[in-house]
């Protein structure tokens, strides 16, 4: 039988060792800790120094406040701290670090050392280590320039079992090089300077103006970031977004370029990821991640910055203001960008004032051949003697393309018979003159500027100012198509005003918790407003008594069930909408101009403007790019002219 033990206190240096575990995981770990240290100090030059990764020695130095002599021994105690002293500064709290733990943990697992003079004179410096197994501070005098510098050594040299899972020198350097662009993106008025076994790797100057902050971001995400970025500046009810957007057409494998700030601390949090997914949503390739350096700014007394240990979580009071400020300055942001915008060689701007391979057609066209949905399995089919004015118009729609002039929808619309000869040269109708580039001012040319040829019935080349604009005909008729229906559909709002709801013959039962059924009532409106009609049968039971005509062949249960968890989550869900965008993309991309269809030159130029007018245009519903433009410059340099 295990002897009993008693109740005791633990010894400071293994409290702060399980303290370690919680802010100290690896070498970029304790850089985030120390900088952010040399953050709050108002330092105006960080230099930060490596070897092997951070494992043997990590140093940052830095020109700020410095630390008195008689505040040192505190500054490697636990707990101990001059950035708050009640709840009230906790609760408004502005500089990085404030729990008083980084210090004493970090000194518990390596051997630090910790310099600093808060004078002009470099001999009034002194250093304090922690020594012992109570890691009593020791005192001594040391030179040292205004500010203060950092010595890391040997990390996790008394503790193997955590020494044993760092990685090798390569990734733990790619970690602190990660970490290391967090922070410098984070204050562009600060000077930084990094180095990794004594060669500079990194080496930013200080500047806040615009022109030095994009030079700081293209130095450390690469020029072609900024080249495909959409610069954002939007202010709305306490609330201020700004920063850089990637284009859709612009994208990566993985989430490793996506970087937010909320007044200046780099977050990972759930409600900030899920409102940019929802941004993208129809832009964006399968698969494919959008890139950002954002920067939220707000009160700081409406955002709990105190919800881990680590700091990369936030808590924001109003969470649905955030979430709908977010989304929709993204989202307009994004359906802003036309092709003369996106053809710029300079990231364009959007200001507002306060107040690949072919993708096959979306999951609901596949959808719609599976089983029948539950309700019409159990019996409880739609009143199938009413009407369905919405599906009815949108399938209407899908009979013609109504941006083509008149005069030639109908030749459009009209199949082509196969045929085994060649396709005869012309590309136009007979007496019809394609549109020159005009020869007095090409400037006012449009930005897609005029067809001249289609080539193989897929593509349509056209000549522009700067050079020449290819299109995926089919891709660019699909996103034109998509956002018409949607337009008709939803209206002119977030809400579905215009969309046609049907009641279910026999309402549908659905087993929910306690929690989501509070939530269903508190968001009765919202679920009205969308379309779908909920009452409360019991404690933990739903009835769905009306749905969106549109969602006849949807699973409504689990759509039910997942906007229930959004709303908990995010204060906001728009599962609906996307289910029937994806039936409206489904239908679009199959209702759309196909391969090998003939376009006359005046068909394919209302084809162009109307790209020029449709937002989200330079992608289709499925992310593919519909556009792509190469300069004179381009084409000369394929065939050498000028060299």
């Amino acid at each position: 039988m295990t002897e009993s033990r008693r109740i005791h206190i633990l010894d400071p240096r293994l409290a702060n060792q399980i303290a370690a575990g919680e802010v100290v995981e690896r070498p970029a770990s304790v850089l985030k800790e120390l900088a952010e240290n040399a953050i709050d100090a108002g330092s105006q030059r960080i230099e930060i120094d490596l070897e092997a990764g951070g494992a043997r020695l990590i140093r940052v130095r830095d020109d700020g406040r410095g630390i008195a002599e008689d505040d040192l021994p505190l500054a490697l105690s636990r707990h101990a701290t001059s950035k708050i002293a009640s709840l009230d500064d906790l609760e408004g709290v502005d500089s990085l670090g404030f729990r008083g733990e980084a210090l004493a943990s970090i000194s518990s697992v390596s051997r630090l050392e910790l310099v600093s003079n808060t004078q002009d004179e470099p001999s009034e410096g002194w250093r304090v280590v922690a020594e012992g197994r109570q890691m009593e501070p020791r005192v001594s005098p040391a030179p040292h320039p205004r500010g203060s510098s950092v010595v890391v050594r040997d990390l996790f040299f008394n503790t193997p079992a955590r020494r044993k899972f760092l990685r090798t020198e390569k990734t733990e350097f790619g970690h602190v090089e990660e970490t290391f662009r967090r922070l410098v993106l984070s204050r562009y008025d600060i000077a930084w300077v990094l180095r990794h076994n004594q060669k500079v790797v990194h080496q930013l100057r200080a500047g806040d103006e615009p022109a030095a902050m994009e030079r700081r971001v293209g130095a450390l995400l690469g020029r072609n970031f900024l080249d495909n970025a959409l610069h954002v500046d939007i202010e709305a009810t306490g609330l201020r977004l700004w920063g850089w957007v990637g284009l859709p057409t612009h994208s990566r494998a993985q989430a490793d370029q996506q970087y937010f700030f909320v007044n200046g601390r780099v977050v990972r949090d759930r409600l900030v990821a899920h409102a940019v997914r929802q941004a993208y949503r129809d832009v964006l390739f399968h698969g494919r991640h959008p890139v950002f350096v954002l920067y939220l700014e707000l009160d700081p007394h409406v955002v709990d910055v105190n919800v881990h240990p680590t700091k990369h979580e936030v808590r924001f009071r109003d969470g649905r203001l955030v979430h709908d400020f977010l989304f929709s300055s993204l989202h307009r942001a994004l359906a802003d960008v036309r092709p003369n915008e996106a053809s710029s060689s300079d990231a364009a701007t959007v200001s507002v004032g306060s107040a690949g391979d072919e993708t096959p057609a979306s999951g609901a066209s596949a959808a719609a051949v599976d089983a029948q949905p539950r309700w019409q399995q159990q019996g409880m089919a739609l009143g199938a003697d009413q009407e369905r004015p919405a599906a009815h118009r949108v399938r209407e729609f899908m009979a013609g393309y109504q941006a083509l002039h008149p005069e030639h929808e109908e030749q459009l619309l009209t199949p082509q018979p196969q045929r085994n000869e060649p396709e005869a040269p012309e590309t136009h109708a007979p007496g019809v003159q394609a549109q020159a580039m005009p020869e007095a001012d090409a400037t006012q040319a449009p930005p897609l500027g005029y067809a001249v040829a289609q080539l193989h019935g897929v593509y349509i080349l056209s000549q522009t100012a700067r050079g020449l604009v290819v299109v995926d005909m089919h891709a660019a008729h699909e996103r034109i198509t998509y956002e018409r229906m949607k337009q008709q559909v939803h209206g002119d709002g977030q809400a579905l005003g215009r969309l046609q709801t049907q009641p279910l013959l026999v309402p549908m039962s659905l087993a929910v918790s306690t929690r989501e059924v509070e939530t269903a009532e508190r968001e009765h409106e919202t679920f009205e407003r969308l379309g779908v009609e909920l009452d409360v049968a019991g404690p933990e039971t739903l009835l769905v008594r009306r749905v969106p005509v549109l969602l006849d062949n949807a699973d409504v249960e689990s759509l039910i069930h997942g906007m229930l968890g959004d709303l908990e989550r995010f204060g906001r869900s728009d599962r609906v909408e996307a289910h029937i965008n994806e039936l409206l993309a489904s239908m679009s991309c199959h209702g759309s101009v196909r391969a090998n269809r003939r376009l006359t030159v005046p068909e394919m130029n209302a084809l162009l403007r109307d790209m020029e007018r449709t937002e989200r245009s330079g992608q289709c519903n499925h992310g593919r790019p519909t556009w792509t433009e190469m300069s004179m410059h381009e084409l000369d340099k394929l065939f050498l002219r000028g060299q």
